[in-house]
């Protein structure tokens, strides 16, 4: 077989040339070897992890979540319990947002519901902008963002 250079490699697997650089530079992805002029020359392994990366990121799994999955995926290192765990509490990082988002739903559509449209020196939507009493509608910040370590 013949190996794969990181232009092939991002096109088989949809990911950006400099994403694949930088999951190198972050140790995500290994270092392929290397051709006699010193081009990269990735394998089939490459290929399978990236798309796992990538996968991951489009479920928003964050990178370390990522390192943690990638070192579970060895065959020797196997655990579908721990993988649950990070997957639970990615889950539950996914209901907080999209908790903050329909109360952020609900706040921009009361508000703007009252809003006459007409030229007016009083706006509910500027108003409700500028008041600095509000409760804070982002509430997933207090979500414990840690993972377990590996």
């Amino acid at each position: 077989m013949q190996p794969f250079t990181i232009g092939r490699l991002a096109a088989a697997t949809g990911v950006n040339l400099e994403t694949v650089r930088y999951y190198e530079r972050i140790e995500l992805m290994p270092s392929p070897a290397r051709t006699a002029n010193g081009r990269r020359a990735y394998e089939d392994g490459h290929i399978r992890r990236l798309a796992f990366i990538r996968r991951a990121r489009e479920l928003g799994f964050s990178i370390e979540q990522i390192r943690a999955l990638l070192s579970l995926a060895e065959p020797s290192r196997a655990s579908c319990a721990e993988v649950r765990e990070i997957a639970q509490a990615h889950l539950d990082e996914v209901r907080a947002k999209l908790a903050d988002l329909a109360r952020l739903e609900n706040i921009l559509a009361e508000t703007a519901s009252r809003c006459s449209g007409d030229p007016a020196p009083s706006c509910p939507v500027l108003d409700m902008l500028a008041a600095s009493n509000g409760a804070p509608i982002n509430q997933s910040a207090k979500i414990d963002h840690r993972i377990k370590s590996i």
